[in-house]
């Protein structure tokens, strides 16, 4: 499939039809690997808003998703999941181009977590009770949840179609209404999945997509009156702004997954037990995804003694990374996503020579002849706690290696930061692992290993990682749903 063959949507979905944005106004879309526009989208503003929420609102009073029998839903969730199954490759590919990750991982992670992620919801639907509370025979008390009725989900643009499924899976599944904000940077696959869901049979209103920008179409959203729930992956300063417009609002619930500064704490016997397998779990969790990963593992915490052979091995294994096209399956790196990104990432590194850091890989900027955006994945040595590149969330492939002494060090060192949304401990000795995993700041704390966990496993942060609720896990369902009390009198 070539970048001329592109035939997704590049409307606005409002009320089941794709319709220019109300002011004429479009974004241009970029390939990062060669900065050439792929696209021009419609970008949405308020009107649009309004017209997607009035829809939205009359789905769901009009019970056209909402009253449909838990059966109903499941059936039109299970098409839906087929469908994308179907389009797989088209969907890798255009989030691939969009977003500059390579093909090898859309076609092998990121939209089959899509496939797996709509059809565990669609599953789990039907099998989500409520409670009787015990009360006197005179009584009943039923506890149930209900769905919210109108939830806008803002998404980033990293993981475009894999984060999508984590909010429209559950939001879908109980029930409500649902507006999508996909990312300014990457909105293709978000709009070719919405055309499959009315293929699938999801009524119009039900749901809507409003490419835009945050700053127009998603401050519209926050501050609606009419808009029951924001879900929002992204930065901690966006999401901060959105409690905000909760406060000016309707006080409407708000789910926020935001930045981190993911530590990886490895003691000396992980790495005398097995010092590759150990380098290769820590190039992996800091550079996946050229290193635009929430979750990603860019600080190295390392027990003295195993400071030096652990760094050698995290090099010589990086080496072995091919930083390159997206198109092609043997690269492991793409581009980052837009100028401002490599600017910034750039700034970063010459900040932490500037500081006292050494680069013992990477660090320049690399293929500008393609016209992409790419950045030599880049190890940096010497980094005290102090320096920016410690604290401060870079999001791209960037990891900065600090030493400790004691546990102690390694759980202060970890905790370091103004987040907490994952970590990862490298030990062999059991009771090590428990208390340290136990002290970490952390939503998501791997032991031995990288990783976010599974659809089974919520997933969210500490601090200023996250906020009012999870992705993932049956646990999702509580921001898409109200807890409502019915009490019934017996005896009249």
């Amino acid at each position: 499939m070539s970048q001329a063959t592109i035939t997704t949507p590049t409307q606005a979905l409002i009320d089941g039809k794709f319709v220019d944005a109300a002011s004429g106004e479009t974004l241009e879309t970029y390939n990062p690997a060669t900065g050439e526009v792929l696209a021009h989208v419609a970008a949405a503003g308020p009107e649009d808003v309004d017209r997607a929420v009035a829809a939205a609102r009359r789905a769901f009073a009009e019970g056209a998703w909402s009253g449909l029998a838990p059966a109903e839903r499941k059936s039109v969730m299970l098409r839906f999941a087929d469908l994308v199954e179907q389009n797989l490759h088209q969907l890798a590919y255009l989030d691939s181009v969009n977003a500059g990750k390579p093909i090898t991982d859309c076609e092998t992670l990121d939209l089959p977590d899509v496939v797996a992620t709509l059809r565990w919801y669609a599953e789990s639907l039907d099998k989500v009770f409520g409670k009787v509370s015990p009360t006197g025979s005179d009584s009943l008390a039923l506890i149930t949840r209900q769905p919210r009725g109108v939830v806008a989900a803002v998404l980033p643009w990293n993981f475009p179609a894999a984060t999508l499924s984590w909010k429209l899976g559950p939001a879908l599944a109980a029930g409500n209404s649902v507006i999508i904000k996909p990312p300014e940077q990457a909105p293709l696959s978000t709009l070719r999945i919405a055309e499959l869901a009315l293929e699938a049979g999801v009524p119009a209103g039900v749901l809507s997509v409003l490419p835009g920008r945050g700053e127009v179409a998603g401050k519209a959203l926050g501050l609606h009156p009419d808009v029951d729930v924001v879900a929002f992956t992204g930065s901690t300063a966006v999401g901060r702004e959105f409690l905000r417009y909760a406060a000016d609002s309707n006080l409407k619930a708000v789910g926020l997954e935001c930045g981190g500064k993911s530590p990886q704490i490895v003691f000396a016997d992980a790495v005398e037990r097995d010092v590759d397998y150990v380098a290769e779990e820590l190039v992996g969790a800091a550079f996946w995804n050229t290193g635009q990963n929430c979750t990603a593992g860019s600080r190295i915490l390392v027990e003295a003694p195993a400071h030096d052979r652990l760094v050698a091995a995290v090099v010589d294994k990086l080496a072995e990374w091919k930083v390159g096209s997206p198109a092609d399956r043997d690269t492991k790196l793409g581009p980052v996503i837009e100028p401002s990104a490599l600017e910034r990432i750039l700034r970063y590194i010459d900040g932490a020579r500037a500081e006292g850091a050494t680069v013992a890989y990477g660090g320049n900027r690399i293929l500008e002849e393609t016209g992409g955006w790419f950045v030599e994945p880049t190890v940096l040595d010497n980094v005290r706690p102090d320096m920016a590149v410690a604290r401060e969330e870079i999001f791209g492939p960037v990891v900065s290696v600090l030493t400790f002494d004691t546990e102690e060090q390694a759980v202060e060192l970890a905790n370091g930061t103004e987040y907490g949304l994952a970590a990862s401990v490298f030990t062999h000795d059991l009771g090590r692992a428990h208390r340290v995993s136990g002290l970490v700041d952390a939503g998501t704390v791997t032991v031995n290993c990288y990783g976010e966990g599974d659809i089974t496993t919520p997933f969210g942060g500490f601090k200023t990682s996250g906020f009012g609720g999870h992705d993932k896990g049956l646990e999702a369902f509580e921001q898409y749903t109200e807890l409502k009390t019915t009490w019934f009198s017996l005896d009249h």
